[in-house]
Order: structure tokens, then C-alpha cells, then sequence
């Protein structure tokens, strides 16, 4: 609260504010399908629907996961979420009537909802997310990253990639983009629940353009203290899923270390250099474990 104004959170608290910020600065989103922001457009969104097999609908302004629906494919009328249930187009309305009602929303506001194409992850990083795409999370201190951890997505969690649904949260270094240890429930794991996929071997790809898209959200949002959730798509890379002005501590237990001594370092490099090519390099080299 010390670090962020309240002028700079609406553009971290509503998705939409932040991809319009984002394309505004060349920064890659996943494709808007289109919003839906009144009652009376609900009975329109069989028809948007119809030419697209896979998509992701969510509040604008939600909070913690909540409200996020899955599609992964179509049988016939039928849409089938991650995890394999299947739905009606009743069911989707239903869901959008409770978005725009404010079901989900920060404070309990009326939102708009969000359809966004569905990611098409990195094959890398298959067998370590269950019916869900696999963020990362990057917390970032005056334009410089001090942790991240990537979040699984389990049978448990939906195929969300949400720590409090039961997803597994996997600490990795700034360094070297490696695992260094894996939760869930707050409890040491060391595979995956479901596939058995042991989180040792994990290393991210294009870690050093992960970092640097996270550290461009500080500039483009005026935040000094924000959680970046970067995805890594098959053909386009990195891309900035969203970002959160308030993100929880739980980075701190996957990572198995404090953030106190990290935001203090984070401060002596913000305070020694403006250039962002500087600070990642000194973060990579003060936080590396290796």
C-alpha cells in the first residue's frame, strides 16, 4: 500500500484496462473474442459462439480465480469444460447473467465478461498442468523481479490454475528459471497429483522474456508492487494473462524463502539503475539459488 497509489489499481483490477494498456505498449495478450457487458447481449452469445470450439470466459474484474469458464471443445450443442463436464448454451448464459451481477467481481460491483481465446501451451510444459493452462506469476518491486513460481492445474483445481482450488504451486528461480520446489495445499510435494510428472526436471523456456515482459507491467501500470501473470503460448511466446496490484504470499511457501530480504535488495537495484535490461540482470544474479 506504501508503494502503489490508488489512481494506478483500476488499470490491474479490470482485464480489459489492462490489455487495452498492454496492446497500447506492444505487450502480447490473448485475442479478445469480445465482451459482454449488459443483460439484454446474454441471449446474443450462442450466436458469437458458434464458429469457435475452444474459448475462456471471465469477470473483468474478478478476483482470485473465481468465475472463470473453461472450454476446451465441442460435442455437437454441447460445450465441454476442463475437466471433461460438459454444459448447454443455458449454462453459459447463466454464468455470464452472473458476471455481469457481479457474483465474482471485486466488492461484489456489476462487471462486464471477458471472452478470450484459449491458450495453446508450450508442449514443454505438458504433464505438469491437468485441463488447464499453466501460469507463471512473477512478483515485481520497482521494475525489478523477485519471485516467481508457476501454477499448475489439477483435477482438483478444475483446470485452474488457482492455489486456493488445490492447482500446484512450483516455486522457480530468478536466475535460472528452474523448479525449486513444488506445493500444494501448502504442503512439499514432488510430483504432479495427477500425472505423476516429477517437478524437479522443471525448467521454463524463454525465461529471460518472461522476466522482461513481467518488468514492463511496472512502467506500463505505475505500480511499484505487482504480481504479473505471464503464460507461454505454443506459437506466439510469452503473453500477459493479467496482473494483480494485491498478490497473496503464498509465492513465499512454493519458493521456500521470505520476500522481506528480497524487496530490500530489489530497492538497492531500483535505486542504482533506471534501465530494465540492468535490473533483471542484477535480479538473475542476487536471487539466483545456484
Amino acid at each position: 500500500g506504501a508503494h502503489n497509489r490508488r489512481k494506478d489499481y483500476p488499470i490491474a483490477d479490470n482485464k480489459l484496462k489492462t490489455k487495452g494498456a498492454a496492446l497500447s505498449r506492444g505487450i502480447p495478450v490473448p485475442e479478445l473474442y469480445g465482451t459482454i457487458e449488459h443483460q439484454f447481449q446474454i441471449k446474443m452469445i450462442s450466436e458469437r459462439l458458434k464458429m469457435r470450439d475452444s474459448f475462456v470466459i471471465k469477470p473483468a474484474q474478478g478476483s482470485g480465480g473465481r468465475g472463470i469458464l473453461v472450454v476446451t471443445k465441442r460435442n455437437d450443442d454441447l460445450f465441454v469444460k476442463a475437466g471433461g463436464l460438459q454444459i448447454d448454451s443455458r449454462e453459459v448464459q447463466r454464468h455470464v447473467s452472473n458476471i455481469l451481477a457481479g457474483l465474482y467481481s471485486l466488492g461484489g460491483r456489476n462487471d462486464s465478461a471477458m471472452i478470450e481465446a484459449l491458450i495453446d501451451f508450450d508442449p514443454v510444459l505438458a504433464g505438469y498442468s491437468v485441463d488447464g493452462v499453466p501460469d507463471i506469476r512473477v512478483i515485481v518491486f520497482r521494475g525489478v523481479p523477485v519471485m516467481a513460481m508457476i501454477r499448475c492445474a489439477t483435477t482438483l483445481s478444475d483446470g485452474k490454475a488457482n492455489l486456493h482450488q488445490g492447482a500446484v504451486g512450483v516455486g522457480i528461480d530468478i536466475g535460472t528459471g528452474q523448479s525449486v520446489c513444488a506445493v500444494q495445499h501448502n504442503q512439499v510435494i514432488s510430483q504432479h497429483p495427477d500425472t505423476g510428472v516429477v517437478f524437479e526436471r522443471l525448467q521454463i523456456p524463454q525465461w529471460q522474456q518472461v522476466l522482461d515482459l513481467a518488468a514492463s507491467c511496472a512502467n506500463m501500470t505505475g505500480l511499484d508492487y505487482l504480481g504479473a501473470d505471464v503464460v507461454l503460448d505454443r506459437l506466439r511466446g510469452p503473453m500477459l494473462l493479467e496482473l494483480n496490484a494485491r498478490p497473496g504470499l503464498a509465492i513465499q511457501v512454493a519458493n521456500q524463502a521470505g520476500l522481506r530480504h528480497r524487496l530490500t535488495v530489489a530497492e538497492t537495484i531500483a535505486d542504482q539503475t533506471d534501465d530494465q535490461d540492468e535490473k533483471i540482470k542484477l535480479a538473475r544474479e542476487c536471487f539466483s539459488s545456484t
